[in-house]
């Protein structure tokens, strides 16, 4: 019986015995009789038959002297006879390395080009992604914070989680801006929301008409949603892109209401309210109801009780007589900024 160690083999093809493993898994009989061998100088043909791999990997080779017996080769030409195959393969594939790497650097220069450009604007898709990339930009707010909150009420547990997200750039420090519709004023919930971060660095204003929702973060990173349903948003890290929507933010800024300083709509000395106002003028530019509700963050109830006010207001008796008397009344020419400017002094 014959013992392997590692990959080893032993069984018989016909009457031939096969013993076969990898140099590196010597069996213990090979090793025995291969130390021997060293030691004594020479080792019989015959006991070395148990070990047929000595053969194999060239450990022994016949004595010139007395074919009965069996030399062992020395163990440092035994590993340079092993290990010559080994470095000329990773020679070969060293150069295939370097050839590769060669081959393959302009195309990783483009990639390097490409990557930084896609890295400025990543798409954001779903809400749990679109919220973990806004946590991770609040997070690292040290300075301060802009957004713009379109529409009227909102609902209670997105108030709750402004909060959570608001607070902690409060505790820091962070100077927060925020821009909402008029008609948010008449929102509890947004309200409530307003006193919750009143005790930090925190203004808030409102004006008649926003586009879309917009965060900015020190002046670094954008988000902005991409479609109506906000399922998809652009994350923008471009410096240009976020410099312009800073830009784009400060002019609504400037033209909004504290929210503090009055109301928007109180009545002018000409009996029409601001928000009735900037209904008279998208009613001009040929908007439906639906639209300018929209628009103006209200519902459409309320959006038509303030055209039938207006209407009263210039004696309107019908929706086309109200357009004429609209244009004619010259109340579309008229500065209405000033009381807001005075508030915000």
């Amino acid at each position: 019986m014959f013992r392997t160690l590692g990959g080893g083999k032993l069984g018989t093809k016909g009457t031939e015995t096969v013993h076969s493993h990898a140099i590196t898994d010597l069996c213990d009989e090979g090793s025995r009789l291969y130390a021997g061998a060293l030691r004594a100088g020479r080792i019989a043909r015959a006991d070395a038959e148990s070990a047929p791999c000595l053969m194999e990997f060239a450990l022994l080779h016949p004595d010139p002297d007395d074919p009965n017996w069996l030399r062992p080769v020395p163990p440092s030409v035994a590993l340079a006879q092993r290990l010559h195959p080994i470095e000329r393969e990773i020679t070969e594939r060293r150069r295939l390395s370097v050839e590769l790497a060669e081959f393959f650097e302009p195309f990783m220069a483009a990639s390097a080009q490409s990557t930084a450009s896609t890295h400025s604007m990543t798409v954001l898709e779903g809400r749990d992604r679109i919220n973990a990339a806004l946590n991770i930009a609040t997070t690292e707010c040290q300075t301060e914070m802009l957004t713009v909150q379109p529409g009227g009420r909102r609902p209670a547990s997105a108030l709750l989680k402004g909060v959570e997200r608001d607070r902690p750039l409060i505790e820091r420090g962070v100077r927060l801006r925020t821009l909402y519709q008029h008609t948010a004023r008449h929102s509890p919930e947004t309200l409530a929301y307003v006193e919750q971060i009143a005790d930090g660095k925190v203004e808030i204003r409102t004006i008649d008409e926003l586009v879309e929702r917009l965060i900015i973060c020190d002046e670094t990173v954008a988000f902005i949603p991409i479609r109506e349903d906000r399922q998809v948003a652009l994350e923008l890290r471009h410096p240009g892109l976020v410099r312009y929507l800073i830009k784009v933010f400060e002019f609504m800024w400037t033209r909004a209401v504290p929210l503090k300083s009055g109301t928007p709509y109180e009545t002018a000395p000409d009996g029409i309210t601001d928000i009735q106002h900037s209904i008279a003028k998208l009613l001009v530019e040929g908007h439906v109801d639906e639209a300018i509700a929209r628009r103006l963050g209200m519902n459409v109830r309320t959006c038509r009780a303030h055209i039938a006010k207006l209407a009263s207001a210039l004696g309107s008796g019908s929706r086309a007589q109200l357009g004429y008397l609209i244009a004619q009344s010259g109340i579309l020419e008229q500065d209405r900024s000033a009381p807001a400017e005075a508030g915000r002094a």
